[in-house]
């Protein structure tokens, strides 16, 4: 597995290999000694896997859990756009995103570090997106930001009208949530 890390420190793209044949494919995700080797201290406490349709907008959804929450992500089943927003407060790529195209059977993944809010868009017609976090969900510590936030400008790969939660449509601006103090801190590695 290679890990490249992109413009926001500590967000790393992973590539693995994908060998196929007229079965399928396989590929290994995730591998504890590439990541020792980088230097990342991750260790998987929970395992999620969510299944959306085309044009399902989900986050932008971040975590204050005292022990931080850190998240490798792929996709499993059609494709989607993954999104990673700085909202760690003192990082110097505060409030800048980048945006990672995800497809089954390719060689990506998206390793999160704790602090960064993420969100995903659908952009096939389902997807399935697999997560190992490393903290388990607590929904006192859980928060989102609204996935629309003029200040942020995710340009989302929409074919459609956008398909998303409740919660996620009310969540406050990335400016509120500094305002009300419940936005992470950046700590260097």
């Amino acid at each position: 597995m290679q890990l490249q890390e992109l413009s926001l420190p500590g967000v790393y793209v992973l590539e693995s290999p994908v060998w196929g044949d007229d079965r399928g494919f396989f590929r290994e995700w995730f591998k504890d000694a590439d990541f020792v080797a980088a230097g990342i201290d991750f260790h998987a406490r929970q395992a999620n896997l969510s299944m959306s349709k085309q044009n399902t907008l989900r986050g932008l959804h971040y975590s204050l859990a005292h022990e931080g929450q850190a998240k490798t992500v792929t996709c499993v089943y059609g494709s989607l756009d993954d999104v990673i927003v700085d909202v760690r407060v003192g990082s110097p790529t505060f409030g800048r995103y980048e945006v990672v195209s995800l497809a089954a059977g390719e060689s990506k993944g998206v390793y999160l570090p704790a602090g960064v809010a993420h969100g995903f868009c659908v952009t096939s017609p389902e997807a399935g997106l697999a997560y190992l976090l490393s903290s388990p969900y607590n929904p006192t510590m859980e928060l989102e930001i609204n996935p629309f936030d003029a200040e942020i400008g995710v340009a989302w790969a929409l074919s459609g009208e956008a398909i998303v939660s409740e919660k996620d449509a009310a969540a406050p601006t990335m400016a509120e949530r500094l305002a009300a103090d419940q936005l992470p801190l950046f700590h260097r590695s």
